[in-house]
């Protein structure tokens, strides 16, 4: 049964274009994944920029200027060396006093030709102040130390002291440019550390920046899919507790990225389905309730026809019965032969009215118990059972070979009526040769499977589901008599316990019938046989029946053959085959 849409159900073609509109939960993440990898290529370029800069003004420092200002310091020691050597030759006119001279001409050249190599590195003023330096020298040593060494060396005395002073004059001058170019070179070296500082300091900068930018960054991406989609993700679980917690009129509907939205309209689609399902439901359970009412209707007039059948139809069919068992004895021999087959037919009819009510009131009655199953002895049960068909027994011949059987959950009558019915079919519809009947059980998973195996003269395999319909029969009502029920209240019975029959029909020798019961928990032990060996001695530790107990159904008229339910059921299965 379907339900016509709710009118007041929102479009889903809206809330579906909505969503169409909505950028999907991917794309949301990809331009939050590429907005960090672009502040982390900037964040890297700007860092390596910073380290480059660095490095360059550290090379500067160390490779350029500190080496030139060592190489302008040792250019002043060789001067003041040459100056230092002169003056003590001079002074002298030992030749010894010549080898600082000597040393430190030496010295100045390499010193000139380190500082003229770092020309491209020095500031320009420093060229001018080198070649400064190297005229002043030159013009010194040309003028006054030269001079002074050849006139020392050619007369071998010592210079005369107005000579030495005007030297030391020249030499002052060139002291006076080198302190020019060492200021020169130290200035440049003192820009090339505050540009390494300041590097230092903007490498620095940056990477603090580079932290606070991918703080910032970080938790504006978590707020940002927090927001756009963790948020929507709880009101949707929100609303999806709250749709199932019973509120199934709530419509779930919520803004989000895409995938969250057409989620939320699948949900809310579920919600309208199940709203319909639950309407079809309902009204099916409507359907389902009145059928329910009319079928306990049905049942109480069953009861009650029940009641009657027992009780108010039983009277008229005794009189019946026993005022046409009158006339058959009374006027037995007075009438002619067809009145005496009249009456004859008369009291059979009777007898069988009043075992098929029976038989019919037991079939009801199958299953109507108020009574909790409880454990049952399956031999107790079969002892009652042959004591039940005992005359029946010793007139045929039978034997029974069984073995201990087992307890089962059920009621002792009905599973008396069980054993009694299998028992009375395998003594009526026997062959050429005594009944011989074998009662075996074993074990199959949690069930006992029951085994009763006649010599009689067996059922077709066709006729294997037949034989459990009720009132079905195989055989002529003169051939075997009965009312067709034996077999079907059997069946319903075992079903009744939990358990299910069948007919074998690979045994070709008479007839097997083979059922389940459930195996009570408590007995239920893997140590337990999984089957009794059929013994041909009758079990003296049956356990006894007791006499309380209610034994199977049957007539309550006095004047019939006291057929019982055994007599009766031994009709239904006679019937049934």
């Amino acid at each position: 049964m379907s339900v016509p849409p709710d009118p007041a159900a929102p479009d889903p073609a809206g809330p579906a274009a909505d969503a169409a509109k909505r950028w999907p939960l991917s794309r949301i993440v990809g331009v939050a994944v590429v907005a960090l990898l672009l502040f982390s290529v900037a964040a890297v370029s700007a860092g390596g920029i910073a380290l480059l800069n660095l490095h360059h003004d550290r090379a500067r420092v160390l490779n350029t200027f500190d080496p030139a200002v060592l190489q302008a310091q040792q250019l002043d020691i060789a001067l003041l060396n040459q100056e230092t050597g002169v003056r003590g030759y001079a002074l002298s006119a030992n030749q010894s006093f010549l080898v600082p001279y000597t040393q430190g001409s030496a010295a100045e050249k390499s010193a000139v030709v380190s500082l003229k190599g770092e020309y491209g590195q020095l500031p320009p003023a420093t060229r001018a102040d080198l070649n400064s330096v190297a005229t002043e020298a030159h013009y010194w040593r040309i003028h006054y130390a030269e001079p002074a060494i050849n006139e020392i060396s050619r007369t071998g005395k010592p210079v005369i002291s107005p000579d030495i002073t005007a030297g030391k004059a020249d030499f002052d001058s060139v002291r006076a440019k080198i302190a020019v170019l060492e200021a020169t070179i130290e200035a440049a070296r003192n820009q090339a550390i505050a540009a390494l500082n300041d590097a230092s300091d903007v490498l620095d900068a940056i990477f603090i920046a580079i932290a606070i930018g991918l703080a910032i960054i970080v938790v504006v991406l978590a707020l940002g899919l927090r927001a756009a989609a963790i948020r929507p993700l709880h009101q949707l679980a929100a609303e999806a507790r709250q749709v199932a917690g019973g509120d199934f009129g709530h419509d779930v509907s919520l803004r989000g990225p895409r995938e969250v939205t057409n989620l939320a309209a699948d949900v809310n689609t579920m919600r309208q389905r199940i709203l319909q399902e639950l309407s079809a439901t309902q009204a099916a359970n409507d359907v389902l309730q009145a059928h329910s009412e009319e079928l306990q209707r049905s049942n109480s007039e069953l009861e009650q026809f029940a009641y009657i059948a027992s009780h108010d139809l039983q009277e008229p069919l005794r009189k019946v019965a026993s005022f046409t068992q009158l006339l058959q004895r009374r006027y037995a021999g007075q009438l002619d032969a067809r009145a005496d087959q009249y009456i004859e037919f008369a009291v059979d009819g009777a007898k069988r009215m009043q075992a098929l009510i029976n038989d019919l009131l037991s079939y009801s009655r199958v299953g109507r118990s108020a009574r909790e199953p409880a454990l049952v002895s399956s031999d107790a049960a079969l002892a009652q059972a042959r004591t039940n068909l005992g005359a029946q027994m010793e007139e045929s011949g039978a034997t029974i070979e069984t073995g201990h059987l087992p307890l089962v959950l059920g009621e002792v009558p009905l599973l008396t009526a069980v054993f009694q019915n299998l028992l009375s079919n395998a003594l009526k519809f026997h062959g050429a040769q005594p009944p011989r009947v074998v009662v075996t059980v074993s074990r199959d998973g949690d069930f006992w499977l029951f085994s009763f195996t006649d010599n009689g003269i067996g059922i077709e395999p066709d006729y294997a589901d037949r034989i459990f319909v009720i009132f079905q029969r195989l055989h002529e009502r003169t051939a075997y008599p009965g009312t067709g029920i034996g077999l079907a209240m059997t069946r319903k019975i075992i079903e009744y316990f939990g358990g299910r029959i069948w007919l074998d029909t690979t045994y070709t020798d008479g007839a097997r019938f083979l059922f389940t019961l459930p195996m009570p928990p408590e007995t239920r032990s893997p140590e337990r046989p999984e089957a009794q060996r059929p013994s041909t001695e009758r079990p003296e530790t049956l356990d006894p029946v007791r006499q309380d107990e209610p034994g199977p159904p049957s007539p309550e008229t006095p004047l019939l053959p006291p057929q019982g339910a055994s007599g009766d059921r031994e009709d239904e299965e006679t019937d049934a085959r």
